[in-house]
């Protein structure tokens, strides 16, 4: 109990002198508050940018390998180079499918935009997507109401298509669209199912949506100079390595391509994305560290700057203080404490500026920014870290003064 007392004796004693300096403690504790909501807003930003990345990415599938043209990362010089490969084909999706041992189902994707017209209405710029009946595995593409594509509807090149949901609510409003026929490109394609609310994928609207069987693809949109894709969904996440090999191998071998040749084609899949995000966000935080480090050092020499002030100015006090008993752990203690409570000071109003920022940010933009508890513990550790580190010495030089010598001071 004596040490609370003796403990609290010292924060007002430390309370009185910033409150006699008032402009000084003001400006001191300005670089801490910076400091402090730079990184800590920072902080929220980084992880809720990998809040909204997990959730986007996650629509891809850990159990997914994308056969593709171009590598989803590359750079512009690259670009040179990859589109002088060879455009990949129905039938090397066919031979894919025949040969691949560890996948449960392979879809062959072509795409196109059109315009969709139902009588009056029409939605512009729709993602129509030839493919086969394996994108309802491959891609997770259940119908809320209705049927997918069948193995009959692809292999009779049937006129029918599955649409998005924001495509059906903009044609038919309360209208059943089941068995409606609707323009697709100038061609009339039947209605079979509405595909499940999906939202945003990388800001594209995944409900402005239509799937039609391949052949029908070909026949109204050609297939000339359009590289295809191929997903393949794996038997599970943990044979995913080994998929790629296999699949590796099967389009070496459909494209007879050397030991010595290089790939002619991509295989794609979720990790590179999370590994190029990565990469991205390292970079974010050693900036949060870099102007967060820069922003506490200021304020910690400005912390140590008004210390040394204020023990040149109360010199007479502490000759006073310590002429009636007072010891240099009592002196050292009420500096450190001074120094702490403005480091306090500024960690509490930065921790509340980052919490306010953060949710501006997450009221104005679709990144779920927020300020977690381990914040509060990280504002914590700022507190005893830059006050002891930046307190220690004035308040050492402090509790070394010579009580005979203090007296003397004007």
């Amino acid at each position: 109990m004596r040490i609370f007392i003796y403990m609290w004796e010292g924060v007002k004693i430390a309370f009185e002198a910033l409150r006699a300096y008032k402009m000084r403690s003001i400006l001191t504790t300005v670089g801490i508050v910076i400091g402090v909501t730079t990184v800590i807003t920072i902080v929220a930003l980084i992880q809720g940018l990998n809040h909204a990345f997990s959730r986007e990415i996650s629509a891809i599938g850990t159990d997914t390998l994308f056969i593709q043209k171009y590598p989803w990362i590359m750079t512009d010089d690259d670009w040179f180079k990859y589109r002088n490969r060879k455009n990949i084909t129905l039938e090397e999706a066919e031979e894919v499918k025949a040969s691949a041992t560890l996948a449960t189902a392979v879809a062959p994707q072509i795409g196109t935009r059109r315009t969709i017209k139902y009588e009056e209405k029409t939605v512009e710029r729709v993602i129509i997507v030839g493919t086969t009946s394996d994108y309802a595995i491959t891609s997770n593409a259940m119908p809320e109401y209705g049927r997918f594509l069948s193995e009959n509807d692809v292999s009779s090149n049937r006129a029918v298509c599955v649409i998005g949901w924001e495509v059906a609510q903009k044609l038919f409003d309360q209208l059943d669209p089941i068995g409606k026929r609707v323009n697709i490109g100038g061609r009339k394609f039947r209605v079979i199912g509405i595909l499940e609310k999906k939202g945003n994928f990388f800001g594209h609207n995944m409900d402005i949506f239509a799937v039609i069987p391949v052949g029908a693809f070909k026949s109204a949109f050609g297939m000339r100079r359009r590289s295809i894709e191929i997903e393949v969904k794996v038997k599970s996440p943990d044979l995913i390595e080994e998929a790629e090999y296999e699949l590796t191998g099967i389009m070496r071998r459909l494209r007879k391509l050397g030991v010595t040749d290089e790939n002619d084609f991509a295989i794609n899949k979720q990790s590179m994305l999370m590994d190029f995000y990565n990469n991205f966000t390292k970079t974010l935080w050693a900036v949060a560290i870099g102007v967060g480090a820069i922003s506490l050092l200021v304020g910690g020499i400005g912390i140590m700057n008004i210390l040394l002030v204020s023990v040149t100015e109360r010199t007479r006090e502490i000759g006073v203080r310590k002429a009636i008993g007072a010891r240099k752990s009592d002196i050292l203690w009420q500096f450190l404490i001074e120094a702490m409570m403005i480091c306090a000071i500024g960690v509490i109003i930065g921790i509340l500026l980052a919490i306010g920022l953060s949710q501006v940010v997450a009221a104005t933009t679709p990144l779920p920014a927020a300020v977690t508890w381990w914040v509060v513990i990280l504002g914590l550790v700022f507190v005893v870290t830059i006050g002891l580190f930046f307190g220690i010495y004035p308040a050492s030089k402090a509790a070394r003064l010579n009580p005979i010598e203090a007296l003397r001071y004007e």
